[in-house]
């Protein structure tokens, strides 16, 4: 059952009054780990505005790792490093040094999943792998801003470290470029405690249309000349609020006044619904504009082509699909499968499969609300598997659960603020 929304009063005014003083150090709860899986670097740029967001709040997490994963193409450690430099090496009570951090930095994989979902063993992935394994009462949670790749890699090569991680993951968009290895986690993991947050997060970007005391002009009044690492916030994003990531961690910032062991609860950082599916469709046939998909689903398509020689070989054709191109995979016995995951509903997404031998059209609609209806091709998964409200009431437009984050952004951001300015 999902739990309803109390509308804000005294009562909860209050409450956001003692989780600004939490998340500002002062509660008595034990710290949370926390390993940061990051694109930093890559084509979005909203990574860095986290990353320094993070690091402001460094003193009320153990950081464990961070790690550099991939998604749209770029970034790697020295980018990750780069930000951490601006963190400077003052000496502040109870937040880690810049040789710690960068210490706890690894380079993950360089490429995004093969369609089995892991490729081998990187730097990153065996990080996830010796942090999860430590002796420690507290879950491990990991805040994934990119690819699952790490992860599934860490989980493929240590299948046991799955009871003591827990994911918060920021999917949508950068849920089609892992699409291989969210198959190979929702399919062989599903009693993984997960928050696949699609949309949710979108609460916390910008919009000119929401009514916010923090718009266009927030460095300029709030952060400028503050430290170079908030300086730093002006380079990224042209300067408006962006921070897609920043939700998973201020899921974890108010800890000790909200639990993050229950996303059901509210939090700064979203509140979710328990799923028992999620969205899958397979196809053997090319799509038509009869056939209706949820938002972000997987869809896999499998069709017949020449006889090659290597199994498994990826790139042998090519799915074209709004702007984007994905390559595809080689099963064997003259069989082929891609992968894509719609990001945003579609009244029609047109699509070319091509290659030697190759030449596939088809089309489909994309459904707004997700996981859509009970289907035999989804992904069954576990009590512990939350994802976007599907209550209307807290859509922001299209952007499913958005108001989950949208009623705290302020009080979050009136956080980071204070803490700016004391850095």
């Amino acid at each position: 059952m999902i739990k309803s929304f109390r509308p804000v009063s005294c009562a909860v005014a209050c409450a956001a009054c003692l989780l600004l003083c939490a998340c500002c150090g002062n509660s008595s709860q034990p710290k949370p780990r926390i390993l940061v899986s990051t694109d930093l670097g890559g084509p979005d740029e909203d990574d860095y505005q986290s990353m320094i967001h993070l690091l402001m709040f460094s003193d009320i997490f153990d950081i464990e790792g961070i790690v550099s994963t991939p998604t749209g193409g770029g970034g790697n450690v020295d980018d990750i490093k780069g930000v951490i430099d601006l963190f400077g090496d003052k000496v502040r009570p109870g937040f880690p040094t810049v040789d710690y951090l960068k210490g706890i930095t690894r380079q993950g994989a360089l490429e995004i999943a093969p369609y089995q979902g892991f490729s081998t063993p990187s730097a990153g992935s065996d990080l996830i792998v010796e942090c999860a394994r430590r002796e420690d009462d507290r879950p491990l949670y990991i805040l994934a801003w990119g690819g699952l790749d790490d992860i599934a890699q860490a989980l493929h090569d240590a299948p046991e470290i799955a009871s003591k991680i827990r994911v918060y993951w920021i999917g949508g968009p950068n849920k089609k470029f892992n699409a291989n290895a969210y198959a190979y986690i929702a399919a062989n993991f599903p009693q993984l405690w997960f928050i696949e947050n699609n949309a949710t997060y979108r609460g916390f970007i910008h919009d000119d249309n929401r009514k916010t005391a923090y718009g266009r002009d927030f460095y300029e009044n709030y952060l400028k000349g503050t430290s170079p690492l908030a300086d730093d916030f002006k380079n990224h994003s042209n300067n408006v609020i962006r921070m897609g990531d920043t939700p998973s961690v201020l899921y974890m910032m108010n800890y000790g006044e909200m639990n993050p062991a229950d996303p059901e609860e509210e939090h700064w950082g979203g509140r979710f619904e328990k799923y028992s599916y999620t969205a899958r469709r397979c196809y053997d046939r090319p799509l038509t504009q009869a056939d209706t998909i949820p938002v972000f689903s997987v869809i896999e398509m499998t069709f017949d082509g020449p006889v090659r020689e290597t199994e498994g070989e990826q790139g042998c054709c090519t799915l074209h699909v709004l702007g984007q191109d994905w390559p595809g995979t080689y099963l064997g016995n003259g069989r082929y499968a891609v992968r894509y995951v719609p990001k945003k509903p579609e009244t029609s997404m047109p699509y070319l499969i091509d290659g030697e031998g190759i030449h596939i059209e088809g089309e489909c609609v994309v459904s707004g609300e997700w996981p859509g209806m009970a289907h035999p091709d989804n992904y069954q998964v576990g009590p512990d598997w939350y994802s976007d409200l599907r209550d209307p009431a807290e859509f922001e437009g299209i952007n499913q659960g958005a108001n989950t984050v949208v009623r705290w952004r302020d009080t979050a951001i009136s956080a980071w603020v204070k803490r700016a300015r004391e850095f």
